[in-house]
């Protein structure tokens, strides 16, 4: 899976910090362990990795754009790898956490520069990835004009303010006011929805 080789195991630390910022068991975290060091001895999982991993998912689109974004969301140190207690904290929301949580981790996928506030180009970059992981039948270049006016329709929407950038709280907001829109934001970056192995992440129907 694209994985370097090194020596890790579970510390008691580690069991413990997951136990305390997860909802699963101490049994429960134990297998998902097992899985994921199976799959990568080395205890990290690699952008490519990931990639192949998440596009089982989505057979019919373009899933390798979105993957960028929703890897550097599970990445929260930048280290360009996922350990596996970033790995559990971010299934762990994406399965199991509340909307706010969610949408959270959303915000962190659409602020692709990192500096906090999302603009109208981050969200047309989204949205467009989006639109590719989906992979319906619209032709490209109709899917792309799509994709654009949603992008727009959306930001304008949330952007409460016209400052021409979404906060946080803006962005949490629109999303909870909007059921539709929660789904669409939140859905594409889910995945091993109570599964115990990497291996069982990759057959989930």
């Amino acid at each position: 899976m694209g994985c370097t080789s090194s020596k890790h195991h579970l510390s008691e630390d580690d069991l413990e910090f997951l136990k305390t910022h997860t909802n699963y068991s101490e049994k429960k975290i134990k297998t998902w362990y097992k899985g994921f060091m199976r799959d990568c001895p080395s205890g990290e999982l690699t952008r490519d990795s990931f990639i192949q991993i998440y596009k089982q998912f989505f057979p019919k689109g373009r899933a390798e754009n979105f993957c960028e974004h929703v890897f550097r969301a599970f990445d929260t140190d930048n280290s360009g790898k996922i350990d596996f207690k970033e790995f559990l904290q971010a299934i762990n929301i994406t399965s199991q956490g509340t909307p706010d949580k969610k949408l959270e981790m959303a915000f962190r996928m659409y602020d692709c520069n990192g500096d906090g506030s999302i603009d109208e180009t981050e969200m047309r970059r989204i949205i467009g990835a989006i639109y590719e992981l989906i992979g319906d039948e619209i032709d490209k270049r109709e899917r792309q004009i799509e994709a654009e006016e949603r992008a727009l329709n959306i930001f304008t929407m949330m952007d409460k303010n016209s400052d021409g950038i979404l906060s946080q709280e803006e962005f949490i907001d629109g999303c909870l006011h909007d059921e539709q829109l929660y789904q669409l934001l939140t859905q594409s970056s889910r995945m091993g929805e109570g599964q115990g192995s990497m291996d069982s992440l990759t057959n989930e129907d």
